[in-house]
């Protein structure tokens, strides 16, 4: 046993015999790494299949424990680049049809963030086939390395979770353990389940399934009603091409202001940055035509404030209401919004208006109502455990609504409004809050405290989404010890998966 390096509880024998077989090899085959990657991908939105999660990554970690240490990272590179490559190949998009980049360097652009974030994935699997032991002490181990790799994208370089494996159960059986232990907490308890069926350690196996039906009764009513405030979401579906057009300025905003006029609700709201153009910089006549239409009721309205100076924050400001109020992004998109060190010749041979912009000063919620109103600019809504979370520190203070505004037409109307939309609903559980989206081109709807898309507008339509919102007043268990101690608990529990691999692995050294 001592020599048999491939960490499992079989014999060197039987070990042999299983890895020259035809299914050991096709397990180890990279391009079949990458399929099971595409097929991970299946599980999200718009068609969101949560079974085949666990699945695809239960056929990866059976083949990383079949091969030693840098077979498994490899296949968890590939793994990693067909999930990603197939689940972010809209930024092609945006760098092509809007960027004007060759249809070459957009892929291979797409290909290489893909490749850059499988790095985790890549790292996660090499460390846990080194490890030895019991099937249940390498399960564990796998599990716990996973998760380790999903914090890592999560946190890391500003963090880029999108997709993160746990998205693909708002929907589900394990849809009940947001409010609990959150999107990433899911992500560990459902690569455990993967592990523990790879390892073929039945007990294991169904010790974790035995949890998840138990978890069907969990307590999951946090939060109290707060009361109702309608909303009128707008969608004026301008096309990303002439968003930016000067000559079609006039006409893009004659369309929003009678979208503005046509609105039944307490409160509009408008998308990210429907102005394209710092308020500042807006006409005095179409300056005054919005604040006599927020006479009628409170616009919250999407837009950029600050100087060339100062730099330009992605803003929010209301119109209409008795406190001046406004709210500035924080968490900045890579490339879209901050330009990372050295890569300014890459993001300028795009064009991208507005691509080096300043983060927001202080970012709290509108009070309306009796309502607070918590907004989330773009892609601000991923990161529960930061952004969201905050706005849940001030007690009877806290928000009791969050309100996403986005511009998804950068990338098409293809699975990225899908997938937004996914997971405004896993933020909705995390934190029983209700959430109002109000986008550019889709996916403009009403999410519910517990995750339920109330109603949603087609996409690539103009039209407001007239909604009754209930707000929530409460704290959920996640958000109770997020607040006290962030991520770390996650950390812990990845430590925790592989201590026993750790333990075994040096009394077979012994």
């Amino acid at each position: 046993m001592r020599g048999f390096r491939r960490g499992t509880s079989a014999t060197p024998a039987a070990a042999s015999r299983f890895e020259g077989s035809i299914l050991a090899r096709a397990l180890r085959h990279p391009l079949l790494a990458l399929l099971a990657g595409v097929l991970h991908t299946a599980a999200f939105s718009p068609s969101p299949a949560w079974w085949l999660q666990p699945l695809a990554l239960a056929w990866l970690m059976a083949a990383a424990m079949a091969v030693r240490p840098r077979r498994a990272a490899l296949l968890g590179a590939m793994f990693g680049i067909g999930w990603l490559a197939s689940g972010l190949w809209w930024l092609y998009i945006s760098m092509h049809d809007f960027g004007h980049l060759p249809a070459a360097v957009s892929a291979l652009a797409v290909l290489l963030l893909a490749a850059f974030l499988s790095l985790y994935y890549a790292l996660g699997l090499g460390l846990a086939a080194r490890l030895q032991g019991p099937r249940w002490t390498r399960a564990l181990a796998f599990a716990a390395l996973w998760l380790a790799a999903e914090l890592a994208r999560a946190t890391l370089l500003t963090g880029f979770p999108w997709i993160a494996s746990g998205y693909a159960h708002a929907q589900g059986p394990l849809a009940v353990f947001a409010p609990w232990i959150g999107v990433y907490g899911i992500a560990a308890l459902a690569a455990l389940l993967a592990a523990a069926l790879a390892a073929r350690c039945w007990p294991l196996l169904g010790g974790t399934v035995a949890l998840v039906l138990l978890g069907q009764f969990l307590p999951q009513d946090f939060t109290r009603d707060a009361g109702e405030l309608k909303v009128s979401l707008v969608q004026p579906n301008i096309a990303q091409d002439q968003k930016f057009d000067r000559d079609r300025f006039n006409d893009n905003l004659a369309q929003l202001t009678s979208l503005i006029e046509a609105s039944r609700g307490q409160l509009v709201i408008t998308p990210e940055s429907v102005l394209p153009l710092p308020l500042a910089w807006l006409d005095e006549d179409h300056v005054a035509r919005l604040q006599r239409d927020a006479e009628q009721r409170p616009l919250l309205l999407g837009t950029f404030l600050g100087s060339e100076s100062q730099g330009f924050v992605n803003s929010l400001v209301a119109l209409g209401t008795a406190q001046p109020y406004d709210y500035g992004k924080r968490h900045l998109l890579p490339f879209g919004e901050f330009i990372p060190p050295g890569f300014h010749w890459f993001v300028r041979a795009m064009n991208i208006p507005m691509d080096d912009q300043a983060r927001g000063a202080h970012q709290r919620s509108l009070v309306l109502g009796g309502q607070r109103l918590r907004p989330l600019i773009c892609y601000e809504d991923l990161f529960g455990e930061d952004v969201v979370a905050s706005a849940l520190d001030d007690g009877e203070a806290a928000a009791t609504v969050f309100v996403n505004v986005s511009n998804l037409a950068w990338f098409g109307p293809r699975m990225v409004q899908d997938q937004h939309l996914q997971f405004s609903q896993m933020r909705a559980l995390e934190f029983q809050r209700p959430i109002v989206r109000a986008t550019n081109t889709g996916a403009t709807a009403h999410v519910d405290h517990r995750g339920q898309v109330l109603a949603r507008l087609p996409a690539e339509q103009a039209g407001v989404l007239e909604v009754t919102v209930q707000g929530r007043r409460g704290v959920t268990p996640y958000a109770r010890w997020l607040a006290a101690a962030g991520l770390w608990p996650l950390w812990a529990l990845v430590l925790l998966g592989v201590a026993p691999a750790l333990v075994a692995r040096r009394r077979l050294r012994g």
